[in-house]
């Protein structure tokens, strides 16, 4: 069974309703999830905020928080993962922001991402340095990261899942 399965899986056990909130990635989570059929019940919508405009209209992230930090940063994935599950009927969103590649941006470097998870008035974020392993790549991995925390979320550690 794919990632994605077992996030829809979980999510369904559990009667939650997922969005997700993507800038590097493109859609690639909300596509993984949509690709397989019956999504619907649990995959809710999918927001790519690719330029900063775009993450403040559709997210509210904050213009200050943005000027501040970069887009590339955890407070921006916080706002960007508590925009999308305000801002939907949604229980659980993950967010993405990153640096795909190919090469660094000014201050940044390429394989940099940045995830957060917004659930049950919660917001997690993490940073993971994916490294240069071009941009294809880290796109994909930054979607399987993304998935896993889905996954993590919605089931518990004590579950005895593997």
């Amino acid at each position: 069974m794919s990632l994605a399965a077992k996030v829809l899986t979980a999510c369904r056990a559990r009667g939650l309703m997922v969005a997700t909130a993507e800038s590097c990635t493109g859609g690639m989570v909300a596509a993984a999830l949509t690709e397989i059929a019956g999504s619907s019940d649990v995959f809710e919508r999918g927001l790519v905020t690719y330029s900063n405009n775009a993450k403040q209209d559709m997210l509210g992230v904050s213009a200050d928080t943005l000027e501040q930090f970069g887009a590339v940063s955890e407070p921006v994935a916080r706002e960007m993962a508590e925009g999308a599950l305000h801002r939907s009927k949604a229980n659980l969103a993950v967010s993405i922001t990153g640096i795909a590649g190919p090469g660094p941006s000014e201050h940044k470097p390429e394989g940099r991402v940045c995830f957060g998870l917004a659930m049950d008035g919660k917001t997690q974020v993490e940073t993971v340095e994916f490294g240069a392993l071009g941009r294809e790549k880290v796109r994909m991995v930054a979607r399987d990261h993304a998935l896993g925390m889905l996954l993590k979320a919605v089931i518990p550690a004590n579950a005895g899942t593997s």
